[in-house]
């Protein structure tokens, strides 16, 4: 049984080994100063920007900040996938190239996630402990995320805020 544990052992760290030599996916190091971001399309005090940068911007913008952690695979690969997901989902930097609808329902959907404890994601507050909202932050954002909204129900018509099929 010892031999057994000593092989199973040696071959995990062949294996470990053998996967560093993987190729890195390329880094989320994308223009920080776009003018489609959201901060340029919509009124956001500093306070919900620093929010925002802090516990949202590493998975949901063209700007990330890479742990040390981040080169060594297989976490790089898991890294670049949770990355790619929430870009996909809500992508910051590029806010302001949704059509006016679909920037109406995120901010939506940002109001739901704060307020139901969904983001940021526990995995990602376990190793990210300044990205953890506290109950003051969570009240920022969802001020925040009611006043922009209002804003858009103030200049935009009830059509052009329906969701689109």
């Amino acid at each position: 049984m010892k031999k057994f544990f000593r092989i199973l052992f040696t071959v995990l760290i062949a294996a470990f080994l053998l996967i560093q030599f993987y190729p890195r996916p390329e880094k989320n190091n994308g223009n920080t100063e776009s003018e489609q971001d959201i901060s340029k399309v919509i009124n956001t005090p500093a306070p919900v920007l620093a929010i925002l940068k802090t516990s949202c911007y590493d998975c949901h913008s063209n700007q990330t900040y890479y742990p040390w952690y981040a080169q060594i695979q297989p976490v790089a690969l898991w890294l670049n996938d949770h990355i790619e997901k929430g870009k996909k989902e809500l992508n910051f930097t590029l806010f302001g190239q949704y059509p006016v609808s679909k920037q109406y329902r995120k901010l939506e959907e940002i109001g739901e996630m704060v307020q139901e404890d969904e983001m940021p994601l526990v995995s990602y507050t376990l190793i990210h402990r300044n990205a953890k909202l506290d109950e003051s932050q969570k009240q920022t954002l969802l001020s925040w995320v009611g006043s922009a909204r209002k804003y858009f129900q103030n200049t935009h018509s009830p059509e052009t805020l329906e969701r689109k099929p």
